[in-house]
């Protein structure tokens, strides 16, 4: 969770009109990986709901959204009697409701205005009257930079699966709790010192638990206000540039390696395929849901959206504290090895060790930057050992009773965090779904989609419990009527998904077979009867 402005701000006439709802920033370390894809698309999606939207182009290295809409460079006027203001003006853009605020060149210079100015120009942004300010930061981890991803109340991380741009989110992120833990420390001298000399024993940017391990041998009370502030950092992930189908782990595995090794709860919000319908629509300065909105990556994105709308809409309900990172190394148990429960069946923990093995490979992506050779040949042992034991009745007894003698079950050692994003998503979906369903509703395969994901259950278990197969589920939901069998399979698939959806069969079955109907479409050689 980001942090927030706690003093409304004043209009310099005395008026105080309606200031923006809601700030986003999509950052993250390295330049290539697609945050101005993410950025752009995000402020388009919200914009075609109605939102106002600003789109911010606060990219130290230089100005360069304009160019995806297809606009013209701005210039600063350097003897306007506002300078403020004149950074703060936005231009319209093709799409409705969506403003973009460029950045600014002087004449005669070779970087932008913004960048060493934020501090200031950045209280006046949150007076703009607008639904949604959307932040793209571009790369690196300049003080202004963080400080804008620190402010915002969702800051958006983008990544893709190479090393250096995995090295660089992970860099990103211990910049992040170093700025923030200076921000917090800015007028008491005496700790900030303190900090200082800790963090002048640790390598550059150190890991964020290290030094809160390193500051509890000075201070505990500034160690744990060291963890609390660690506690509270929220980056959400993006993984772009998906080739691989090991890929589609990665963001998950960062996830627990960040909290793991890191101390940092991050949560993935979704990934996009590598597909050339992006490139395409840079090359035609369309934003792609509006260049190709029915491609595979519009619709990666389009997710994404709705997942981060879904977290904003949650951001001011009641939750759960999530307490903070211990201010001593912790006694993991084999259980928190695995990732794991006491709870476990022999099949839980053989999966669970397969994919612990997954992730600690000699050239594993979610490890850049976070082990060293040794320390993954240990990490390799420990999890080899847990396996061992656990999966062995009578040593798993055993260490239970001499590691466990309580009889309730133990909290994990390790900081486990609910998957905010996913249920935040879910739950937005649900919502909708009591207005849409009714005894009239036609269901659609985008439809069964939407109830699926509320759900949470993933195509492969309901292929499971049906016996059908994954690629006719598919081909059901993108409603690929070509790809079905016969009329008579395809109705009892429908029959049968609904069961697991827990719809009325008869009412999906007839609207569907009706919509197919009405398309002229064929399954499977065969003209739906009517």
């Amino acid at each position: 969770m980001q942090d927030n402005p706690t003093q409304p701000l004043q209009h310099p006439d005395g008026v105080t009109p309606r200031t923006v709802r809601h700030v986003l920033a999509v950052g993250g370390g390295r330049g290539g990986v697609g945050k101005s894809t993410v950025a752009v698309n995000l402020a388009v999606y919200f914009a075609q709901l109605g939102r106002a939207v600003i789109l911010v182009d606060a990219d130290p290295s230089g100005a360069e959204l304009h160019t995806l809409f297809g606009l013209s460079p701005e210039l600063f006027d350097p003897n306007s009697d506002d300078n403020v203001e004149a950074e703060l003006r936005t231009v319209p853009t093709p799409v409705p409701g969506l403003m973009l605020m460029p950045q600014l060149y002087t004449t005669g210079s070779t970087v932008p205005v913004r960048p060493g100015r934020k501090a200031h120009w950045a209280k006046r942004l949150r007076l703009q009257e607008a639904d949604y300010v959307i932040l793209d930061l571009g790369a690196g981890t300049a003080p202004p930079t963080l400080d804008l991803f620190l402010s915002a109340d969702i800051g958006i991380c983008v990544t893709a699966p190479e090393p250096p741009s995995i090295e660089a989110t992970y860099r990103f992120t211990r910049a992040l709790f170093l700025r923030r833990l200076r921000r917090t420390l800015i007028k008491d001298r005496f700790r900030l010192r303190m900090v200082d000399r800790v963090l002048a024993e640790l390598p550059p940017l150190p890991l964020p638990l290290d030094v809160v391990h390193a500051l509890a041998r000075y201070d505990t009370a500034l160690a744990e206000m060291a963890a609390s502030e660690l506690g509270r950092l929220r980056p959400r992930l993006v993984v772009n540039g998906i080739r691989l189908r090991s890929d589609n782990e990665l963001g998950s595995a960062m996830c627990e390696m960040s909290q793991r090794y890191l101390g940092i709860g991050m949560d993935q919000v979704g990934q996009i395929d590598q597909d050339d319908a992006v490139w395409l629509s840079v090359v035609r300065k369309r934003p792609i849901l509006i260049d190709s909105p029915t491609s595979k990556s519009a619709r990666h994105l389009e997710r994404i959206a709705r997942r981060v709308m879904a977290l904003v809409a949650t951001r001011d309900q009641p939750r759960t504290e999530v307490p903070p990172p211990p201010i001593v190394l912790p006694d993991f148990s084999f259980y928190d090895i695995l990732g794991t429960n006491r709870g476990a069946t022999d099949e839980d923990i053989r999966r669970a060790f397969k994919r612990q093995k997954d992730v600690y490979q000699p050239d594993s992506l979610a490890l850049t930057s976070i082990l060293n050779d040794s320390q993954l040949a240990q990490a390799v042992a420990n999890i080899e050992e847990a396996y061992d034991t656990l999966l062995d009745p009578l040593r798993r007894r055993a260490y239970d009773l001499s590691h466990f003698p309580e009889p309730e079950q133990p909290t994990s050692g390790l900081n486990t965090q609910e998957d905010s994003a996913l249920a935040a998503e879910r739950q937005l979906l649900r919502n909708e779904l009591t207005r849409e369903i009714s005894a009239e509703t036609e269901f659609t395969g985008a439809l069964l989609l939407k109830v699926r994901e509320s759900l949470g259950i993933e195509i492969e278990e309901i292929a499971r419990r049906t016996k059908i197969s994954a690629s006719h589920l598919r081909a059901i939901e993108s409603e690929e009527y070509q790809s079905l069998p016969a009329l008579v399979y395809t109705r009892g698939f429908l029959q049968q998904v609904a069961k697991c959806l827990e719809l009325d069969p008869a009412q999906v079955t007839r609207t569907y077979l009706r919509r197919m109907r009405g398309e002229g479409r064929s399954i499977g050689g065969h003209f739906p009867a009517s």
